[in-house]
């Protein structure tokens, strides 16, 4: 089996009581182990869908319906292992990202092992997303492919729709469990299992047929009372209170200042409820974050242990972040936002574009591995690398930049969902919209890049006072 080549993300889930405008949001972080790893935005038309399917990591072949639905992408630029497409919106507005890489342990890898030729996170999008109507729909799918194929790895899966939210986690070789996130709650899922309290019998829950049944079998619940998958099933390590636990506690703290919690703590809780409304701007924030006003800020003024001491948020690592927002105030034309920026996230700002098009433009949709400006993930790269030699001389910049960029975009977006609403023709309004929004990110962009170096160029330390 060849090497996976992602993992490492961060996981942000809004229900449509929480958010600000009364969308469903779920959104990503797609980390790589590799700070480069070109990215495309695209739509997977029905034409473009495989009906056999076979996967590059494990080899693993899938016969898929003949009925895909259309559905935006963002796979790899390179595709040595495979397409990678990381999340996308349906022609149906159903939202799939996929997936945040999660932790295991020792017991049940003894009773349920990882399949080598199974199904892993190269695949799932492509498995699942085109063939759902809903998030619900998406967890059935998604339990019946796992237990027919299995899974190498342990995965966290986000589907949305208009109404819920469900989070899937993988359990072993073939096992799984799904909570429904309420709709008044907000979840923050680092790199661990993430699933606590859970009932069998709920609503609100799906899993495997036989999971319960297995946690009596084998003895697996450590505690006296309940059940928490993240005890039975999970990890409470070292690594997870330096690299996971504190990435929950610094996105609970933002949407909860109020309550005190360890950062490295490993009951930090799954299902959580902010002191306000959570607008995009928020999570765009927090899945940018690197410690802000705390000792552990990367660019901050701490200790060089402290600075050190967690893995934050916004990483060098970040490919892209993707924000799938799925509204309820608009017209079923305009319900899917795709929000979307690449790079490291500390100087980029998400574009929100309509997912209901059959392309994308152009700047988004090529890349390759052959830098070039021209495109939005390497001129993106350029100045996170360029920012990160200087935070607090370029900070500013970014700010401003960040302002009115996404002033603009939501200008953009705001004509369009009136234009679609006075009856314009959905096809070329949409893509004409998402040409604007694609353009004025890409001038934007470059030219905050442009200011960077026309500012940082008089602080070079290769200077000498001396007029010459």
């Amino acid at each position: 089996m060849e090497k996976r080549i992602k993992g490492s993300c961060t996981t942000i889930l809004v229900g449509k009581k929480a958010s600000l405008d009364g969308s469903t949001i779920i959104s990503r972080n797609d980390d790589g182990h590799e700070a480069l790893d070109p990215e495309r935005f695209v739509v997977v038309n029905p034409s473009d869908q495989p009906t056999n399917y076979k996967a590059v990591i494990s080899g693993v072949e899938v016969k898929l319906p003949d009925n895909p639905m259309r559905y935006t992408s963002i796979p790899n630029s390179i595709l040595t292992n495979g397409i990678w497409p990381a999340a996308g919106i349906n022609s149906e507005n159903v939202a799939m990202s996929a997936t945040e890489t999660i932790t295991t342990n020792s017991r049940i890898l003894g009773i349920d092992p990882y399949v080598a030729g199974g199904i892993g996170e190269e695949d799932l999008v492509t498995l699942v997303l085109p063939y759902i109507h809903s998030a619900r729909e998406g967890v059935e799918r998604l339990g019946s492919l796992l237990k027919e194929y299995g899974t190498y790895e342990p995965n966290g899966i986000a589907l949305s729709d208009h109404d819920e939210i469900w989070w899937l986690e993988t359990i072993g070789g073939h096992h799984w469990a799904a909570k429904r996130i309420p709709d008044d709650a907000y979840v923050v899922a680092p790199n661990r299992m993430n699933i606590d309290d859970f009932d069998f019998a709920a609503d609100d829950t799906m899993a495997s047929d036989d999971l319960e049944d297995l946690i009596a079998k084998y003895q697996l619940n450590p505690d006296f009372k309940g059940v928490n998958l993240r005890h039975i099933f999970g990890s409470a390590s070292t690594k997870d209170t330096v690299y996971n636990n504190p990435r929950a506690w610094f996105g609970q703290k933002y949407f909860n200042p109020e309550i005190e919690q360890d950062p490295q703590g490993q009951d930090l809780p799954f299902i959580c409820h902010a002191n306000r409304k959570i607008s995009i701007e928020d999570v765009k924030f927090v899945l940018s974050s690197h410690y802000e006003n705390t000792k552990y800020d990367v660019y901050g003024h701490g200790s060089e242990d402290d600075k050190k001491l967690f893995r934050p948020i916004g990483i060098n690592r970040n490919h892209d972040v993707h924000i799938l927002q799925i509204r309820n105030n608009v017209p079923e034309s305009i319900a899917g936002i795709h929000w979307l920026a690449f790079g490291a996230n500390t100087f980029n700002t998400v574009v929100p574009f309509y997912a209901n098009v059959d392309d994308t433009p152009a700047v988004y949709k090529d890349a390759d591995g052959t830098f070039n400006m021209n495109h939005m993930y390497w001129l993106s790269c350029t100045v996170a690398l360029l920012g990160d030699t200087d935070y607090d001389l370029y900070v500013d910049f970014r700010n401003t930049y960040a302002l009115q960029a996404m002033s603009a975009y939501r200008e953009i977006q705001n004509a369009t969902d009136a234009a679609i609403q006075d009856g314009a023709d959905v096809k070329s309004t949409l893509l004409d919209a998402n040409e604007k929004l694609s353009q004025e990110s890409f001038t934007r962009t470059t030219k905050l890049l442009g200011d960077m170096v026309t500012f940082g160029s008089e602080h070079m330390k290769l200077r000498y006072n001396l007029n010459d």
